[in-house]
C-alpha cells in the first residue's frame, strides 16, 4: 500500500491528515494557495511528492481538506505555541494587536441591503415580463419575425436569477445589522463577508486580526471576521489571549481598536494597555512635516483642482486668550466672539471663538490664518483651560500615556513587532486574498498561514522535532 494513504472498505484511496497537513503547510509556506497548484506541485516538485508519498491527491481532495480542517485546526495551532512557549520564543511582556483586511470569494456586486435585493429582484422581473409581452406581440403578427435563441436565453437567465434572489430572501428575513445596530450589507454567496473601505479602494472579505507576542514576533492567536470596524473585534481578542497574559502583560494596539468602550473595558479588567488614537502623530512633533510625503493625486485620473491650503496656518497658541475675561484676541489684533457657554471636547474643557466677517473678511493675514482662503469665511479656534472627568473618560488618559515618552518608545515596539509578521504574511508567503466563503472556512485558513509563520520561527530557532 502505497505510504500515506489508507484505505476504505470500499477500497477507495482516502489520503490520511498526515499527510495532508504537511503538503497544505508547505504549499502556504511557499506562497502557493491554490489546490490545483499545490496537487501540480504534489506531481512535479521533489518536496512535495516526498511530504505527499507520492500520492499525488486531486485538488478536490486538497480544497475539500482545508474546507472541512474547520475546528481541528485549533489544537494543532495550541500544540506548535506550546512548542514554541517551552523554546522561550514567547516573552509575556507585550502583545500587539493589528489585522489586515483582504478579499474573500465573494464578489461586490453581489451585497447589499435586503432593500436593495428586493429591488433588485422587482427589476429582473419586470424586465423578463416586458420581454414575454414583446414575444407574444410578435408571436401575433401575420407574418412570424425571427425570434433570437438568445433573447430566449436571456429572459430565462433572468427568471432564475429573480427567483434565486427571491429564495435568498425568503431564507434571510432581516438584514445584517452592526455593534451598534445599523444596517450592515449582506452578500447573496457568503453573508459572514463584509464590504470594507480600504487603502487600496473598497473590497468585499474579511478582517484577518493576528495578535503577536514582542519576544520573538510568535503568533499567539489569530482570527478572521467579516467586518470592518477594528474596535468591534478588541474585546475577543482579548479573551482569546487571556490564557497567556501574565499580570504584567502590555496588550497594545492601533488607533483601529481605539474607542472609549473598550478602554474602559479594559480598565475594568484591569489589563495594561496602550493604544493609539487617530490624532497621535498629530500631536507628536516628530510628524510635522509628513505632510510632505503625502502622495499627490494622479492628474490622469483626477481632473478636479484641490483645493488650495497655506503652507503656514496660524495655531491656538498664535491666539490671545484671557481665561478670567474670557476673551479672545486675533494674530491680527482683532477681538474674537465667543461662542456659547464651556463645552467639553475629549476630556477638556474650553470655550469656543470665531472671527467676525468684517474682520475676517479684507484681513491681510487671512492666507496664514484659514487653510481654505477661498473657501472659508472667518476661523474658529477653540481654548481649552483644564481637564474634566479624568477618572471616568478612559480615552483622555490613554492620550496621556501614549503622548509620554515612554508611551512612544513602547508604540514604536509595537509597531516593529506586528507590522513585520503582516509584512512576512503578505510577501514572503502571499496572503493577499482568502479563497474560502464563510467565516470558519476563513479561519482556517487564516490560522494555517499564522501556523506556518510560527513554524519557521521554530525553525530559525533551531527547534529539532
Amino acid at each position: 500500500m502505497t505510504p500515506g494513504i489508507e484505505t476504505t472498505p470500499t477500497e477507495a484511496p482516502a489520503y490520511a491528515p498526515s499527510m495532508r497537513l504537511p503538503v497544505v503547510l508547505f504549499a502556504y509556506s511557499r506562497g502557493i494557495i491554490s489546490s490545483r497548484a499545490v496537487a501540480r506541485a504534489c506531481e512535479e516538485q521533489v518536496t512535495f511528492i516526498a511530504l505527499s508519498g507520492d500520492s499525488r491527491p486531486h485538488f478536490t481532495t486538497i480544497a475539500q481538506f482545508v474546507s472541512t480542517l474547520g475546528e481541528q485546526i485549533a489544537p494543532i495551532f495550541a500544540a506548535v505555541l506550546a512548542v514554541c512557549d517551552r523554546q522561550g520564543l514567547i516573552g509575556r511582556e507585550m502583545f500587539a494587536i493589528d489585522g489586515v483586511k483582504l478579499p474573500s470569494n465573494a464578489a461586490k456586486h453581489r451585497s447589499g441591503t435586503r432593500a436593495d435585493f428586493e429591488r433588485h429582484a422587482t427589476k429582473m422581473e419586470s424586465a423578463a415580463e416586458a420581454m414575454l409581452a414583446r414575444h407574444r406581440t410578435e408571436d401575433a403578427q401575420a407574418v412570424e419575425p425571427t425570434l433570437l435563441a438568445k433573447d430566449v436565453a436571456r429572459r430565462e437567465r433572468l427568471v432564475q436569477d429573480a427567483a434565486e434572489l427571491r429564495a435568498w430572501l425568503t431564507r434571510h428575513s432581516d438584514d445584517r445589522r452592526g455593534a451598534k445596530g445599523g444596517v450592515r450589507k449582506s452578500h447573496r454567496t457568503d453573508n459572514e463577508s463584509a464590504k470594507m473601505a480600504t487603502s487600496k479602494g473598497v473590497i468585499h472579505g474579511y478582517t484577518g486580526v493576528a495578535t503577536v507576542d514582542a519576544a520573538h514576533q510568535i503568533i499567539i492567536d489569530a482570527q478572521a471576521h467579516g467586518v470592518g470596524a477594528e474596535h468591534e473585534l478588541l474585546r475577543g481578542v482579548v479573551a482569546a489571549t487571556a490564557p497567556l497574559c501574565t499580570a504584567d502583560t502590555l496588550i497594545t494596539a492601533d488607533a483601529g481598536y481605539h474607542s472609549e468602550a473598550n478602554l474602559r473595558t479594559l480598565a475594568d479588567a484591569q489589563v495594561p494597555a496602550l493604544m493609539a488614537d487617530s490624532a497621535m502623530r498629530q500631536r507628536d512633533a516628530r510628524f510635522a512635516t509628513q505632510d510632505r510625503y503625502t502622495q499627490l493625486p494622479n492628474p490622469l485620473h483626477d481632473k478636479s483642482r484641490p483645493a488650495t491650503k497655506s503652507a503656514f496656518v496660524f495655531s491656538p497658541e498664535d491666539f490671545r486668550y484671557d481665561p478670567v475675561a474670557r476673551t479672545g484676541i486675533c494674530p491680527a489684533g482683532k477681538s474674537l466672539n465667543r461662542r456659547g457657554a464651556a463645552n467639553v471636547t475629549g476630556g477638556h474643557v474650553g470655550e469656543l471663538f470665531q472671527g467676525a466677517q468684517r474682520d475676517c473678511g479684507p484681513c491681510p493675514r487671512r492666507a496664514q490664518c484659514l487653510r481654505t482662503p477661498g473657501t472659508t469665511p472667518v476661523r474658529n479656534v477653540a481654548f481649552f483651560r483644564d481637564r474634566v472627568g479624568l477618572d471616568v473618560n478612559s480615552s483622555a488618559l490613554m492620550r496621556d500615556r501614549i503622548d509620554a515618552p515612554a508611551g512612544r518608545a513602547q508604540d514604536a515596539r509595537r509597531f516593529a513587532t506586528v507590522e513585520p509578521v503582516f509584512a512576512n504574511l503578505r510577501a514572503n508567503e502571499r496572503l493577499d486574498r482568502f479563497t474560502l466563503r464563510g467565516r470558519a472556512k476563513v479561519d482556517t485558513q487564516g490560522k494555517l498561514y499564522c501556523l506556518v509563520h510560527n513554524i519557521e520561527k521554530l525553525a530559525k530557532s533551531g527547534y529539532a522535532a
